[in-house]
């Protein structure tokens, strides 16, 4: 397939398409726009980093929105940015050393995963028994899980921070608001240790970044003014299974 059609073209729309359709879910799009830059023929070393730049400059104008607005918990979220801030480039330089195989194999887990808490996962009920409290180790645990994963797998970690707090008893509206003020750190961070390792194609990476960023935009307003995002989720999450069989059958094929 030709690289600069690829560039011009055919992965710009893919991102903008994915980040549409994602954020109808209100879901970040790196999770499967990584599989489908891959499947692309672009380089997993090159799609990783690709997708940390969309979850970069995605989820950092809702974290400013947030703030804004007062609705974030800093004294709770802070032990999560700073462990996945530091864990997420170890995730990145491990990728030197950790087979493509096991890579795979992990990312299907994690596709996997996250398609299943989308379907079935149900916030409501630990409502009315929302804690209060604002420990340390368990959320920077989870921190350093999810920013791990995110360099590794250039995917972000929101997918694993948001039920985990939300199974710690967290008010689910304050954990999705730390959650969209995690991501834009350890996906910053696992980016950079990309880009000092080389592994980095900018006329790939902004285009799509650029696309991805206008297509979340426009599906966040059509999500807000039309549509329920429990519903759409129940798709992403099907689509996020789908993704994983696709891939399980790449590593096994």
């Amino acid at each position: 397939m030709d690289t600069e059609l690829l560039n011009q073209l055919i992965i710009p729309l893919f991102a903008f398409g994915l980040s549409f359709v994602f954020a109808l879910g209100g879901v970040g799009s790196a999770i499967a726009l990584v599989p489908a830059l891959s499947w692309l023929e672009v380089p997993l070393l090159i799609a990783k980093p690709t997708g940390l730049l969309v979850n970069t400059l995605s989820m950092t104008g809702a974290s400013v929105s947030n703030i804004r607005a007062k609705r974030l918990d800093f004294r709770l979220g802070v032990p999560i940015i700073i462990s996945s801030f530091l864990l997420a480039p170890l995730g990145a330089w491990s990728t030197r050393w950790i087979p493509m195989p096991m890579v795979l194999a992990v990312f299907t887990l994690f596709l996997l995963f996250s398609g299943l808490i989308l379907i079935f996962f149900r916030a409501g009920k630990f409502e009315g028994q929302f804690r209060e409290d604002r420990p340390i180790l368990a959320p920077a645990l989870i921190g350093a899980v999810a920013g791990y994963l995110s360099g590794l797998l250039g995917v972000g970690g929101g997918g694993l921070i948001a039920p985990l707090m939300i199974m710690l008893g967290f008010n689910p509206k304050k954990v999705a608001v730390i959650t969209a003020f995690v991501v834009p750190f350890s996906s910053l961070s696992g980016l950079i240790a990309y880009l000092v390792m080389g592994y980095a194609d900018l006329r790939l990476m902004i285009p799509a970044a650029v696309a991805a960023f206008i297509g979340g935009v426009l599906g966040t307003r059509v999500m807000q003014a039309k549509l329920k995002p429990v519903t759409v989720k129940k798709f992403l999450g099907g689509l996020l299974l789908l993704l994983a069989l696709k891939m399980g059958m790449q590593l096994f094929g």
